[in-house]
C-alpha cells in the first residue's frame, strides 16, 4: 500500500527537474501522474520512466500560461484517470537581468508561466475537486519572491504573487475541503545552472526536496492549509510572515514621534535566511 494509492496527481512542468522528481516519488507511492511540460519529449521521457517502473502516467503537453493550455491539462487528466486529486503548479523560467535592463518581453514571459500559469492550471482542477470532495494544491513561491535577489525583480515579483495567490485560495478552499500549501524549494537544476557552487549541487538534488511535496500532498500531514516551507537539499523550515510590536495611533501620531520610536515598533533587517 502506498501513501498515495487510487489519487490522481498533475504536476506541471515535470519533464525535468523538480518536477520529475516528484513526479518519480508520488508515482512510487501509488499516484496516477499526469506529466505536463511544453516539451513533449521531455513529457513522455517522464512518462516513460514511470512506467517502466510499474506506476500509470500519461504526457499532458500544453502551455501552462494559457486558458486553454491549463483547462487541456485537466481534461487529459480526467479523459485518462477520471479525477484530479492532487495539483503541483510547479512550470517556471527564468529571465533574469538587473531592473534597468529589463525588456517588457523578459517581464511578461516570467509572470506569464509563474503566476499566470498558477492561475490556468489551478481554476478547472479547483472547481472539479470544490464539486468532488477536496483534494490538495501545492503553489511554487522561491527563496527570491520571499526574500528578494539582485537581478530577479520579474521572477521575485511573480513567485511573490504565487504566495499571495495560495494564501487567498487556501481561505477559498478551506470551505470545500481543498488543502492549498505554498512550497519554496532550493534545488540544484536546469534553472539554476552555473550559479550554484559545487558542493550545494552535489547536496541540493530535487530527489531531497521530493519527501516534502509527497508529506503536503498525503495524509500524513493531516488537515493543514495554507502553510509555506522553505525546502533544499540541506534543511526545510516554515516560513511565515510576522508583525512586530504595534505603535499605538491616538489621532496625533506624526512622523516625528514615528521615527523616535523606531526601536519600539520596527523589526530587525536581518531578513530570512535560506543559507545552507
Amino acid at each position: 500500500m502506498g501513501l498515495l494509492d487510487n489519487k490522481v496527481a498533475i504536476i506541471t512542468g515535470a519533464g525535468g527537474g523538480l518536477g520529475r522528481a516528484y513526479a518519480l516519488l508520488l508515482a512510487k507511492e501509488g499516484a496516477r501522474i499526469v506529466v505536463n511540460d511544453f516539451n513533449a519529449d521531455n513529457a513522455n521521457k517522464v512518462v516513460g520512466e514511470i512506467e517502466a517502473a510499474g506506476g500509470k502516467a500519461v504526457a499532458a503537453v500544453a502551455d501552462v500560461g494559457s486558458v486553454a493550455g491549463g483547462e487541456a491539462i485537466f481534461a487529459t487528466a480526467q479523459k485518462t484517470f477520471g479525477r484530479a486529486d492532487i495539483l503541483i503548479n510547479n512550470a517556471g523560467i527564468l529571465r533574469d537581468k538587473s531592473f534597468i535592463g529589463l525588456t517588457e518581453e523578459m517581464w511578461d514571459s516570467v509572470v506569464n508561466v509563474h503566476l499566470k500559469g498558477a492561475f490556468c492550471a489551478t481554476q478547472p482542477v479547483f472547481k472539479w475537486m470544490k464539486e468532488n470532495g477536496g483534494g490538495v494544491i501545492v503553489n511554487t513561491t522561491s527563496a527570491s519572491g520571499l526574500g528578494g535577489n539582485f537581478g530577479q525583480t520579474n521572477y521575485g515579483a511573480a513567485k511573490c504573487g504565487i504566495w499571495g495567490f495560495s494564501n487567498s485560495l487556501a481561505l477559498e478552499g478551506k470551505k470545500y475541503g481543498i488543502r492549498v500549501w505554498t512550497i519554496a524549494p532550493a534545488a540544484a537544476t536546469a534553472l539554476s545552472a552555473g550559479v550554484l557552487p559545487p558542493e550545494i549541487v552535489a547536496a541540493w538534488t530535487p530527489e531531497r526536496v521530493a519527501p516534502v511535496i509527497l508529506y503536503m500532498v498525503s495524509s500524513l500531514s493531516g488537515d493543514k492549509t495554507n502553510r509555506t516551507i522553505f525546502a533544499s537539499g540541506t534543511k526545510m523550515m516554515e516560513v511565515k510572515m510576522v508583525g512586530g510590536p504595534a505603535l499605538r495611533n491616538t489621532g496625533n501620531l506624526t512622523a516625528q514621534a514615528i521615527a523616535a520610536a523606531e526601536k519600539d515598533w520596527m523589526l530587525d533587517s536581518k531578513g530570512l535566511d535560506f543559507n545552507p
